[in-house]
């Protein structure tokens, strides 16, 4: 990945930040693009102390804003001439409640950001790669993308949605010499993944995650490096033929029915 130029929202911790520092490992540079700009800063500053041989640029934006990510996309091609991968990672979870009474402005905002943030990605990104005739484009699924999850209607129906955008996506402009995939993370311990297990278990948040790593089959939650790892993979030159898919990361959880004894 020496000197391809890799674009990464949701940049600035999580799954975000580990793939930036597999990919930065690999050479490539990096235009880190999050919301949150104190953690952003930060997350900058260390990857430049631990890689000083690549080239950062970040970015505050909105994904749920076109022309924020309008914005990301053209400020990534001014500085670099070029966008070789597009790792569209920024999500949210909303709230936990029941479908009936999910609050309908929680559900929209879920959606503004978790589906139509990455379409705005796509829309942007698709053109400059089709000029290059080459690209590398991961959309962040979930396992609630290839399932149910109780009590979060409007986070499953936006991952189900980017798991289908990312197949026609593959469809459309693979003849470009794009490569689009997904990718459906299970509980990996992110700082997201810790919130909605204090919305499970207020008082003990830990017991939460104890108590959902017994239902996997490794009896353990995920580590983010691990995500970093496939989504360096997936976004590279060493990824030649996989496309439209949507790749499961969850210790083999979402092939079981009932829960682990």
């Amino acid at each position: 990945m020496k000197n391809k130029v890799i674009i990464i929202t949701g940049a600035a911790m999580g799954l975000g930040f580990a793939a930036a520092k597999e990919i930065a490992k690999k050479g490539g540079n990096l235009v880190l693009v999050d919301f949150n700009e104190e953690a952003l800063q930060k997350s900058v500053n260390e990857l430049k102390d631990e890689f000083p041989d690549i080239e950062i640029i970040s970015i505050i934006a909105d994904v749920s804003d076109e022309e924020q990510v309008k914005n990301y996309i053209d400020k990534a091609v001014e500085k670099f001439g070029r966008i070789d991968g597009l790792y569209n990672n920024a999500g949210i979870e909303g709230r936990q409640a029941p479908l009936t009474t999910y609050d309908i402005n929680v559900f929209k905002k879920v959606i503004d950001i978790n589906l139509m943030g990455v379409y705005y990605g796509l829309k942007y990104v698709i053109p400059v790669m089709q000029k290059q005739n080459y690209g590398r484009i991961v959309n962040v699924a979930s396992v609630g993308g290839i399932r149910g999850v109780l009590n979060q209607t409007p986070y499953v129906a936006s991952k189900h949605a980017v798991s289908g955008m990312s197949k026609q996506a593959a469809v459309e402009y693979g003849k470009d010499g794009i490569l689009t995939n997904a990718i459906a993370p299970g509980a990996i311990l992110t700082p997201m993944v810790a919130e909605a297990f204090k919305q499970v278990n207020p008082d003990d948040p830990k017991a939460a995650e104890a108590e959902y790593a017994k239902r996997n089959p490794t009896r353990a939650l995920g580590d983010p490096q691990d995500v970093g790892k496939l989504v360096a993979f997936l976004i590279s030159e060493e990824n030649g033929y996989i496309s439209g898919q949507t790749i499961a990361i969850d210790g083999g959880e979402s092939n079981m029915y009932g829960n682990a004894e």
